[in-house]
């Protein structure tokens, strides 16, 4: 089943252009978006999520169509590379932020992230503010928060790229938990071959706004296409 369609979207950032692009992911996959700075891998972020509206073109998922309606209508889960915490809350509140609308009460919606907060071993942080966290601390407190509200699709825009290689390696490793257990269909964007190999179970390839093509990391290191930036992405140039 897919979870998410993007046919020929479009959409325009100063002088760059994205599109026309087309993705299909199927529900349940795993998949990392490589690609250099400026590729619009983070453009395409936005789209998905409702922060930008497209020019043109279609988003769906699960068959419904989402081009046009609110972020908080899309059932995505969205982490951005800062975290973008909640200074003023502690762990347990921002966590349990996106569960209040079905849980009003702090005390039911802290129980139904329990499974959340022990997967991602941050239960011992509960009490903390954001600001006292170390970047992979943070990164894991975002993450539970993102999935506390149950999305659909979840949307990780280079999750780990400010974290030192030790803190990458555990947030990838708590990531790889994460869908395992939940099995939830993952868009995640980043430029480093290590990264996608840790996590993904299907990679594309974005260049110039474009997605070039889509695979298991092994049939595209097989297989790859002609642009020497893809190459290079992939490990063979």
């Amino acid at each position: 089943m897919k979870a998410l369609a993007v046919t020929q979207l479009t959409t325009t950032a100063g002088a760059f252009r994205l599109g026309p692009l087309d993705l299909q992911v199927e529900a349940g996959e795993y998949v990392v978006l490589m690609g250099a700075t400026g590729s619009g891998k983070s453009l395409l972020v936005k789209l998905l999520c409702g922060l930008i509206r497209p020019q043109s073109g279609s988003i769906q998922l699960f068959g419904q169509e989402v081009t046009a309606l609110a972020p908080r209508r899309r059932g995505i889960g969205y982490v951005p590379q800062t975290s973008a915490l909640f200074p003023h809350l502690s762990v347990a509140r921002n966590i349990t932020f996106a569960a209040r609308p079905r849980a009003p009460r702090p005390a039911p919606a802290r129980a139904a992230a329990a499974e959340i907060i022990d997967t991602l071993k941050v239960r011992p942080l509960l009490e903390r503010r954001p600001t006292t966290l170390s970047g992979g601390e943070r990164q894991k407190v975002a993450l539970a928060r993102a999935l506390c509200a149950r999305p659909q699709l979840l949307l990780l825009d280079e999750p780990v790229s400010a974290l030192d290689e030790p803190t990458r390696r555990e947030v990838c490793a708590a990531l790889k938990d994460i869908h395992r257990r939940f099995a939830i269909t993952t868009v995640h964007v980043c430029h480093s071959l290590d990264e996608t190999r840790s996590v993904a179970t299907q990679v594309g390839i974005m260049e110039a706004g474009r997605v070039l093509c889509v695979g298991t990391l092994p049939e595209l290191q097989a297989a790859p296409p002609p642009s020497l930036a893809a190459r290079r992405l992939l490990g063979l140039a």
